[in-house]
């Protein structure tokens, strides 16, 4: 299936990193790249330079049809949706679309597990990674890449038959996808990206993608304590490994919970992995990753003691529930990455003590009920910011929930969120920024907007 790339016309279009990598890829291989991009030569300035020992052609400022012209096949980053007029002329002519994710599986060498899910699959897939490199020895080494991270074809070209691959994919990614993983993981499937798939329907069938070209030899991973993950099982053509909160009936290979141990069964025999008590991740949202991540482990055939070392000492991916610091008694926290209003309520169910919370940013046209009804049970002073705070202030003004209502600030940006947040800190509370909306409406991702948060609130005083 390995292309020879040689006199091939690509158009790239998007050149963030995934942009990059692909254009540095290709060109080595001697195809004829062109890359696009929205922004300015000047706002390009220092991609223009990072590639510069590159043979490519530029066209920036816009996407003209003209960019078409003489082009073999067209490739999309992940941020470019179907609808950018490019792609929809290059389906009209019947040009070819790709991404860098589908030409690395076109390309690796090496065996590759797959990790998607509307949420933690960045925190699993980091488990994974830590889990396979105790696990691989010698010269065999452990790649973890894809959605988190370095883009996994910057490396293709180094990998080798026996290494093995962990891939974060997302749903953007998985659209150009024809290609399945050998191992892959579909941790659950929440509404998420309705900007910009429309429907669950056509969100869900992406995520299917993953699992959709897997053979009989290979092996689905699905959740069964989530409807969108489990109700794939039917589909799957290839072995079915689960993980839950409690053991199931079925004979499909499995982890759970028992007596605060986690167990993974096979064959009518359970063996224990690890205690509970050794990770260090807050929430039950986190023991969900940790059980998919040791479902993985034993569908790849890690040893425990691989296992128990990438879990034991693993505090957490930067953004995702991150402590940030101590700050008039309260404990402030980082949760970026919280971009549904179902991933903030993973943050909130996380915490025991009284909530000051940070939420908004920009919608995804989601809805906000029950992020409403759980902010009244368990917030004690809710800010909200960016575009999406009007939605979120008018789906909380319609939840009543008896006596427990709670208090609300309203501000344009995250800095004045915090120094508000600042104000009703007390000993013995929790300051959360887990915003329910995407950044980009006043950052360029939800990492900038974490290390602004985690700025702003170290120069308190």
């Amino acid at each position: 299936m390995m292309m020879d790339w040689k006199g091939k016309r690509v158009l790239i279009i998007g050149a963030a990193r995934q942009g990059q990598a692909l254009a540095r890829f290709l060109a080595g291989h001697g195809a004829t790249v062109t890359l696009n991009d929205k922004q300015t030569d000047e706002q390009l300035a220092r991609v223009k330079s990072s590639l510069q020992d590159v043979d490519i052609h530029w066209i920036s400022g816009g996407h003209p049809v003209s960019a078409l012209q003489n082009i073999d096949l067209v490739c999309l980053s992940g941020g470019v949706p179907l609808t950018n007029p490019l792609v929809v002329e290059a389906n009209k002519l019947g040009i070819a679309i790709s991404n860098d994710t589908q030409i690395f599986m076109e390309h690796v060498p090496a065996q590759v597990i797959g990790i998607t899910g509307s949420a933690g699959k960045t925190t699993t897939t980091t488990l994974v990674g830590r889990m396979a490199k105790e696990a691989v020895t010698g010269k065999v080494n452990a790649w973890i890449g894809g959605n988190i991270g370095n883009p996994l074809i910057a490396d293709v070209d180094r990998m080798k038959k026996d290494d093995l691959v962990i891939m974060e994919v997302s749903s953007f990614q998985l659209e150009q996808m024809t290609i399945s993983p050998a191992i892959g993981a579909v941790l659950n499937i929440t509404p998420n990206h309705l900007d910009r798939h429309g429907t669950m329907e056509a969100y869900t069938a992406l995520k299917a993608r993953l699992l959709a070209f897997q053979t009989p030899e290979d092996i689905a991973i699905l959740n069964r304590d989530d409807a969108g993950s489990s109700g794939l099982a039917p589909s799957c053509k290839g072995r079915i490994y689960t993980f839950g909160m409690e053991q199931d009936g079925s004979t499909n290979p499995q982890t759970f919970v028992s007596n605060h141990r986690i167990y993974f069964a096979e064959h009518g025999h359970a063996i224990q992995l690890l205690d509970v008590a050794d990770i260090q991740l807050r929430g039950e949202h986190n023991l969900m990753n940790v059980l998919a991540a040791c479902a993985i482990a034993c569908a790849a055939g890690f040893d425990t003691r691989a296992i128990q070392c990438g879990i034991q000492d693993f505090t957490g991916v930067p953004h995702r529930m991150q402590f940030i610091r101590d700050y008039h008694g309260a404990k402030w926290y980082n949760d970026s990455i919280a971009t549904t209003p179902e991933r903030s309520m993973a943050a909130i169910r996380s915490f025991s003590e009284p909530i000051v919370l940070l939420a908004g940013g920009r919608d995804k046209d989601l809805l906000w009920v029950d992020f409403a009804r759980l902010v009244h049970q368990r917030v004690f002073h809710l800010v909200l910011f960016g575009e999406a705070a009007g939605k979120i202030k008018t789906a909380i003004d319609k939840v009543n929930i008896g006596s427990n209502v709670v208090t609300i600030d309203m501000c344009g940006s995250l800095q004045e969120a915090v120094g508000i947040a600042a104000n009703y800190a007390r000993s013995g509370y929790v300051v959360l920024l887990s915003p329910g909306g995407t950044s980009f409406d006043e950052f360029l991702d939800f990492e900038k907007r974490g290390e602004a948060f985690s700025q702003w609130v170290q120069e308190l005083s």
